[in-house]
């Protein structure tokens, strides 16, 4: 799952090769996140934890390298605050839900957030859904519906994870609004340095309380520093470098390589088959994704309005 957040408005979007290949690349390492949760054997929020910890050194650095000017006012402070506590509980509820349901499921609804952010700039602009909006919320609760009514197929523990991954996609929504407030006065890097620094000792503190295994075993250290490099790292950083050179549509569609990522790594490491109604479930909600993200330009201006 992504945390970068780049805001729209009028662009001239000028995209080369290696822009093009960075947004591929850093989509192909998120979606590695949840086999890396998987494969660990600390709790799923410890995973968490770890992945903020281990990353917070090489994104000092690169928050220090493109640092601005402006102070952490009060004002800055609590909204990286709100980011990285609404982070924290996203990731945790992410987490959980990957241990209980299958990779594609858990991809598609943690991702879910382009849908909510929707539904909020609606609800914002005080307004009924139009045209491609109407398409985005049948798609998804058509597709969810059918991908939720397989976890039961399964059992209550697969319904579980996905409500649990689709809770994180709402965590998700509410992240984006304080950090992309903050980023347009701290810088990309330095939100997420601050969201890193306020979201792990939150972690920390849930896998605790759940009485998580928090340092790794048997498995070591591999799983959770993957974990770090691919979501937090190479993920967030080639995204950082791209998201800005393309227009919603080329976004949309990249983003749908991650649950397809997802399920292939699903079906080839644990055995995850995805039946025909599996797929159509799937196919509904990344329908729904890319529709919002279309619909996002206008939406996202009563979202992410500045006070």
């Amino acid at each position: 799952m992504a945390i970068t957040t780049e805001p729209e408005g009028e662009k001239n979007y000028q995209a080369g090769a290696w822009h093009f290949a960075a947004l591929v690349g850093g989509n192909l390492a998120l979606a590695l996140g949840p086999w890396f949760v998987r494969m660990s054997d600390t709790g799923p929020v410890a995973a968490g934890f770890w992945r903020m910890v281990i990353a917070l050194p090489v994104i000092a650095l690169l928050a220090w390298r493109a640092r601005t000017p402006e102070p952490l006012d009060r004002r800055l402070a609590l909204l990286v605050g709100a980011a990285g506590l609404f982070f924290a509980l996203d990731l945790a509820s992410w987490h959980i839900g990957i241990e209980r349901t299958r990779l594609g499921n858990a991809t598609l609804f943690g991702n879910s957030g382009s849908v909510i952010l929707m539904i909020w700039g609606l609800v914002a602009l005080r307004r009924r859904p139009r045209g491609l909006e109407w398409l985005a919320l049948a798609a998804a609760l058509g597709g969810a519906a059918i991908l939720m009514g397989r976890s039961l197929e399964v059992s209550t523990a697969t319904l579980a994870g996905d409500l649990l991954c689709l809770l994180a996609g709402i965590f998700y929504a509410f992240y984006l609004i304080p950090a992309h407030r903050a980023r347009s006065g701290l810088g990309q890097w330095t939100v997420l340095l601050l969201v890193g620094l306020a979201s792990a000792p939150i972690l920390l503190a849930m896998a605790l309380a759940m009485g998580e295994p928090v340092w790794p075993g048997t498995a070591g250290w591999a799983p959770v520093v993957g974990l770090a490099l691919s979501s937090q790292i190479v993920g967030q950083g080639l995204l950082v470098f791209s998201l800005r050179h393309f227009p919603p549509l080329v976004i949309g569609v990249a983003l749908l390589t991650q649950p397809a990522i997802a399920a292939a790594v699903g079906w080839l490491a644990f055995g995850e088959v995805l039946g025909l109604p599996d797929m159509a479930g799937m196919t509904l909600v990344a329908c729904a994704l890319l529709l919002a993200k279309l619909a996002e330009p206008r939406a996202a201006r009563a979202v992410f309005a500045e006070r």
